[in-house]
């Protein structure tokens, strides 16, 4: 049995990682924080976890979260960096789901967050947090930066064709068409983000460029071991009308390399033993709402002609998204089963 802090637990990401740590067994969630919240019961705020826990919000006390062996960040950008090397040499381990260590280049980090980074020497040993793809690695780290919910379903879309032997895709010419529930937003207010402004109504948004984009080609560019070769790739985000859920079309060309390979027999290889990884058939439709709570990625392939191939992911950004992948990486950091604590099925209807 581990104990857990989360700091920052009044957000979707927070109540999302306490709603699937209460029912881990090899957890205790030991402290929640929240400044603004202090003292109050947490099932007043969230009342669905009437009954599951007797947890109160409390202030952030380092001194507090160095008793717990590991401690989530479900905070902004910049709060975990700040705390992140006294944890770790007092032997607590860090999860930070925001991007204090997502990127490994300084520049594209301080150009995109409006941040200098507080402990770049910890940011070099920290260690990338998307499970399937860094498994080993995330056993032996101190800090792990959760992946953004974007890049996760373009990394898990494309690694197979990446880790090829042979260079299957024209590098330069990938398209991501993504989609996200307003639940990506987090949970603050914002005009842009009542009901008003997002019922009956859907949109594009950063189309000039989004945070995830430097994010997306440092990972792409580690999976597949090239470097530049991602600089012209293409994102454009959509906010749809729903609460949580996440799609992502990637639209590739193949090279001749890939003309006699079966594609689809390539995925159903390269993640036949992830246990949160679904390749569907063939020409499948996977849906938001099939994965809807589940710690699940769902990714269908239409080879729409010999050298066009359209790629379909979907997840719950606030489960495999950013909470459940998080989970996930700290199952693997301290010996657990991997899906300990992450067997919930989707919500479907």
């Amino acid at each position: 049995m581990i104990t857990v802090g989360i700091v920052g637990g009044t957000g979707y990401t927070g109540v999302e990682l306490l709603r699937l740590l209460l029912r881990h067994p090899n957890v205790q969630v030991q402290l929640l924080t929240s400044r603004t919240e202090a003292g109050k019961y947490v099932y007043d705020m969230f009342p669905s976890l009437r009954g599951q826990t007797q947890l109160q919000f409390s202030d952030l006390d380092v001194d507090a979260l160095k008793q717990c062996d590991v401690v989530y960040f479900a905070t902004p950008h910049g709060v975990a960096m700040k705390y992140a090397e006294a944890l770790v040499a007092a032997g607590t381990k860090v999860i930070d789901l925001a991007a204090d260590f997502r990127l490994q280049d300084l520049e594209q980090f301080e150009k995109w967050y409006g941040l200098e980074h507080a402990c770049p020497e910890l940011l070099k040993s920290s260690v990338y947090g998307l499970s399937e793809l860094n498994r080993e690695k995330i056993k032996q780290a101190n800090v792990i930066g959760n992946p953004g919910c974007y890049p996760t379903t373009v990394q898990l879309g494309l690694a197979p064709l990446l880790r090829a032997d042979k260079v299957l895709i024209e590098a330069d010419r990938i398209i991501i068409d993504a989609k996200s529930g307003v639940s990506g937003a987090g949970r603050k207010a914002s005009l842009g983000m009542i009901y008003a402004e997002n019922a009956d109504n859907f949109k594009a948004y950063a189309v000039s460029g989004h945070r995830h984009h430097p994010e997306i080609v440092e990972a792409l560019e580690n999976i597949s071991g090239q470097k530049g070769v991602f600089d012209n790739l293409i994102f454009v985000p959509h906010l749809v009308p729903m609460i949580r859920g996440m799609f992502s079309t990637i639209y590739v060309d193949l090279t001749d390399h890939a003309v006699d390979i079966d594609i689809q027999q390539l995925y159903e290889q390269f993640y036949a033993q992830e246990r949160f990884v679904d390749v569907m058939p063939a020409n499948s439709s996977p849906e938001t709402r099939s994965v809807r709570g589940a710690n699940q990625l769902c990714i269908a392939l239409h080879q729409i002609q010999p050298k066009k191939l359209i790629i379909l992911v979907a997840q719950d950004n606030l489960v495999k998204g950013a909470a459940g992948q998080a989970v996930q990486n700290m199952n693997l950091m301290f010996g657990f089963a991997e899906d300990a604590g992450l067997n919930g099925i989707g919500l479907l209807p």
